[in-house]
């Protein structure tokens, strides 16, 4: 069985590494994404990192996107299109899949059309409560169509959607808290994704001080070039008192069992909300801040934050709204009330199907290219 999985982005890849760890033994799979975080950037992205750094097989497939403003970047990118399907084609033709899996982001459209137009079965899984653009043009080239949540059905043809889940990592997390000299304070994980987040990495600057008076917190910056502040941060922490210093772990980026691992050690997870950290929140019931992206699809963030909030286990402000006096505020609010929100942990817990990535596996199975 060879299986050509397309995830284009940090979100996608998580739920394609979830499925590629559950994979049976004699399965060959290639995994097809981005090189680059961003179009302009020449920042390594997650899947690029962790692929390489897990031994993945990986390709890298550069290409554009139709874009919904117009601007010289906007025409730059479409531009690369073409070449985009040219080295799909090589690729699908070199790796000879007998299904391709697609999990989403720009640089599925020109590998899902290319097998298509192959012979090659399609499989499409869409993580949102909606439906991304990709995924609705993908969609078309599918024998079947896999959704998160019921939500998502409206927007697929009935005949071929299957409600299968988001598929969340099963490797086992590490017990207990985490281990630093300071293991009796509570510990507040704040993360913007794996490409970070510039915004809220200022805002957690803003109040890092009085955090670290009284927490410990595990920041995942991420590693925009333009913004420099994983490299800023690191500098702030060095002229931090010994003390507080030790309090302050920063990283760049973390492969999925650690951003796990840091999601199970957090009192408090301060997050963006794209739906796979989403996801993994529920899966945990982690009582969790959200300050959502405050642009995207049709709000995306911002209906998954509220789905979230509406469990009991989480809180929901937006950017627009928030300082960094009024986050630290909050995140003192809410860890003096976290057992009010960790009654509704197993609430949170069941909204979330455990076996999503084995329901994906039989599915591409049964698909797959006789």
């Amino acid at each position: 069985m060879r299986v050509l999985i397309v995830a284009g982005g940090g979100g996608h890849f998580a739920a394609a590494f979830s499925v590629i760890e559950k994979l049976p033994k004699d399965a060959d799979f290639l995994v097809v994404g981005r090189k680059y975080a961003f179009e302009a950037d020449k920042t390594l992205s997650f899947e690029y990192i962790t692929s390489k750094k897990l031994g993945i097989n990986f390709k890298p497939l550069a290409t554009g996107r139709i874009q919904r403003k117009i601007s010289f970047e906007a025409m730059r990118s479409f531009i690369k299109i073409p070449f985009g399907f040219f080295q799909a084609v090589k690729i699908i033709s070199s790796f000879k899949p007998d299904v391709v899996l697609s999990f989403g982001g720009y640089v599925a459209y020109p590998i899902c059309a290319a097998g298509y137009f192959r012979g090659i079965p399609i499989v499409v899984h869409e993580q949102t409560l909606g439906a991304g653009i990709t995924s609705k043009e993908t969609s078309r080239f599918a024998s079947k169509i896999l959704i998160s949540w019921e939500q998502s059905a409206r927007f697929f043809s009935k005949e071929k959607t299957v409600l299968t889940g988001n598929p969340i990592r099963s490797k086992q997390i590490k017990k207990g808290k985490w281990q630093t000299a300071n293991s009796h304070l509570p510990v507040v994980f704040v993360t913007g994704g794996s490409a970070g987040a510039h915004d809220l990495n200022l805002l957690i600057e803003g109040c890092l001080n009085d955090l670290l008076q009284n927490y410990n917190v595990i920041h995942q910056t991420g590693d925009a070039r333009k913004y420099k502040d994983f490299e800023r941060l690191s500098e702030l922490k060095k002229n931090l008192k010994d003390d507080l210093r030790d309090r302050y772990k920063i990283l760049k980026f973390a492969d999925p069992d650690e951003i796990l691992n840091y999601l199970n050690y957090a009192d408090l997870v301060v997050s963006r909300s794209g739906i796979n950290i989403v996801s993994e929140i529920l899966s945990l019931g982690k009582t969790s801040l959200f300050i959502p992206l405050p642009y995207g699809q049709k709000n995306e963030q911002l209906t998954n934050a509220e789905f979230v909030q509406k469990t009991g286990i989480a809180e929901v402000i937006e950017q627009k709204d928030i300082t960094p006096l009024k986050l630290f505020k909050k995140i003192k609010q809410m860890l003096k009330s976290l057992n009010v929100y960790q009654e509704s942990a197993e609430k949170a817990k069941a909204l979330v199907s455990k076996d999503a990535a084995d329901k994906i596996i039989d599915i591409i199975y049964a698909e797959k290219r006789s």
